[in-house]
């Protein structure tokens, strides 16, 4: 069938869609030639991820577009809207922290991520950091050095950051336009890379320290001048026209590319950013559609970015799709940027490989093996489920998520019970049910196996549910010894399936069974240190948002709802979710006596 697809396919731009044996679409690529990139999946031996990719392909759909840039542009809504899970360049959708100085009349430091200039393209954003520890950190470093306002909301009198020389007491002292101009100028010129000023005031106060015999304060002061000469002008290379950039280095080898991106700002180089992942595309798509993505979730754009000549046939590509400047440098200082960002993604690859292939046997590779122990291929979605109500008070579930061996933390789901019994046989069914109807209804793909916290109970519970639904996924219970670690994988015939205890394979089904019970008892904890009237509605069927703020707004407390009647309850609420409710919060008594 592929064959003959082959032979019809044009020699045009546009995107593929590659299909399993469940038609679900694993991934989604563009080209400049169809016919030519097609061929290439199935005429030839592959490696690694494109090998296990291909193994997995029995069916492709194509869509011709006029150009490439098209192309490009419906490739990435295709990914957006399918997800597919070889499409695993950022996956995590990750949003990059910044720091803004925010326009106020008394300013003040914040990390921020999402940032939308539109709404405001005067805002003061400054970064990106590669990660949320690295602004943080700048942040108090510039706190503390400059009295800025702390508090998000003016309070009406001083507070201890002003006893300790951190604030200017805005609150209650009419501060100067000047002296709050001359602070900001500073950290601006901080935050743009010109360290100068504030190393003087740093060295500065530590001599005023030293001589007053506070070596207390000297020793702080001296490990800030360090954290600036050491972590923040580590990489002392400069541009002098001011201009922000965003320069891509590359590296292959072993079937994984490495990409460096370094963040010049105000033409120095202040961050960088590091990405290693298998490859499955050629290169040259594979950086194409990394550049074009990295900038979703990270939507301040510097003014020009630096590419590699691999990629030069889509320079106007990508100055169409991102409407910046991009340049392929041939000389000078912005090559021997591009080449130190190559270079540092080939010692980046290098010094993390011993790690990349084992934490790759422990993960994708015990997934695969788990897979062909229990005769599931492809084994790719698992969902795992545990139920928590040691705290005699509610019921709650949690389902965690592992693709390929590895936990999708944005597909975990959390469960608030309406069968508010101690009842774990039921209340396994109640999620199950819950779980499943809904990806029925909505026409969602299934997961390729279903794990329980539990042995037999747990097990028959879900089946009853499962085929109920006429679903034919297989079920699976992982059961703890006596000392409550993971002693057996059992299916759904009760029968102990025989898994090495020191194998990869093992160890991911006691990761799985961890994070699910983890993530659960965490949720549980959190309703429970929350103590409020909201966690308890929660609880019952048919309160929702608006419910739940009328019940508060009436009543105040969860006292107070505790006290009245049915009839009382029946004047905010439908009759029967007054009764659900009386019933509730009665039965939360008689569990407390």
């Amino acid at each position: 069938m592929i064959k003959e697809k082959l032979a019809l396919v044009p020699e045009l731009p546009g995107c593929y869609l590659m299909h399993d044996k469940n038609d679900t679409i694993i991934y989604v690529g563009k080209a400049k030639k169809l016919k030519r990139r097609l061929s290439s999946y199935f005429n030839r031996e592959h490696t690694g991820k494109t090998k296990k990719l291909v193994s997995e392909i029995v069916d492709f759909e194509y869509i011709v577009t006029n150009s490439e840039t098209e192309a490009l542009v419906l490739e990435l809504n295709l990914i957006k809207k399918y997800d597919p899970k070889y499409n695993i360049l950022l996956r995590d959708d990750k949003s990059y922290p910044y720091i803004e100085l925010t326009k106020e009349k008394y300013p003040k430091l914040q990390v921020v991520r999402n940032i939308n200039l539109g709404k405001n393209k005067y805002k003061r954003i400054y970064g990106p950091y590669p990660n949320v520890y690295a602004a943080r950190k700048t942040v108090n470093l510039l706190n503390r050095i400059y009295p800025l306002r702390k508090c998000h909301t003016m309070g009406k009198e001083l507070c201890l950051y002003y006893h300790i020389n951190q604030c200017l007491g805005y609150c209650t002292k009419e501060v100067d336009k000047e002296e709050i101009n001359k602070l900001t100028n500073e950290i601006i010129e901080f935050l743009n890379g010109n360290y100068d000023n504030i190393t003087k005031k740093i060295e500065s106060e530590m001599l005023k320290a030293s001589e007053k015999l506070n070596f207390e304060k000297a020793k702080e002061l001296k490990e800030l001048l360090d954290y600036i000469n050491i972590t923040l002008t580590k990489q002392k290379v400069e541009l002098h026209d001011n201009i922000n950039r965003d320069i891509f280095g590359y590296y292959v080898n072993n079937g994984y590319i490495s990409i460096q991106v370094f963040f010049l700002r105000s033409g120095k180089l202040v961050e960088r950013e590091s990405s290693i992942y298998p490859v499955v595309d050629e290169i040259d798509e594979e950086l194409v559609e990394y550049i074009s993505r990295f900038y979703d979730k990270n939507n301040l754009k510097p003014k020009e970015i630096l590419i590699p000549e691999l990629i030069g046939d889509s320079l106007d590509t990508l100055k169409e799709i991102l409407e910046i400047n991009v340049v392929i440098p041939k000389k000078g200082e912005k090559r021997k940027l591009l080449n130190m960002a190559c270079e540092n993604a080939k010692i980046s690859l290098e010094n993390k490989f011993e790690l990349i292939i084992r934490d790759e046997e422990r993960t994708s590779m015990a997934n695969e093996e788990l897979g062909k122990i229990l005769n599931i291929s492809p084994l790719n979605r698992i969902e795992i489920f545990d139920n928590s109500n040691i705290f005699g008070s509610f019921n709650v579930s949690g389902m965690v998520v592992f693709k390929d061996g590895r936990p999708d933390k944005n597909s975990y789901r959390k469960f608030n019970i309406t069968n508010q019994k101690n009842d774990d046989f039921h209340t396994m069914q109640e999620v199950i049910y819950r779980r499943y109807f809904r990806l029925l209804k909505e026409h969602k793909a299934m997961p390729d196996m279903i794990i329980v916290d539990g042995g037999k109970s747990q097990i028959t519970a879900a089946k009853e549910i499962i085929n109920n639904l006429n679903l034919n996924i297989p079920i699976y219970g992982l059961v703890k010894n006596n000392k409550h670690r993971t002693s057996d994988l059992m299916d759904s015939n009760y029968n102990i399936i025989n898994i090495d205890r020191n194998s990869n394979v093992f160890h991911l089904l006691t990761r799985m069974q961890d994070e699910v019970h983890n993530y659960t008892i965490n949720y549980h904890r959190q309703i429970r240190s929350k103590g409020s009237i909201e966690s308890v509605l929660d609880n019952v069927e048919g309160i929702g948002n608006v419910r739940k703020k009328q019940l508060i707004k009436k009543y105040g407390s969860l006292k107070k709802i505790k006290e009245q009647s049915i009839q009382e309850l029946e004047s905010t609420l439908p009759h029967d979710v007054a009764q659900k409710l009386y019933n509730f919060l009665k039965d939360m008594d008689d569990k407390n006596e």
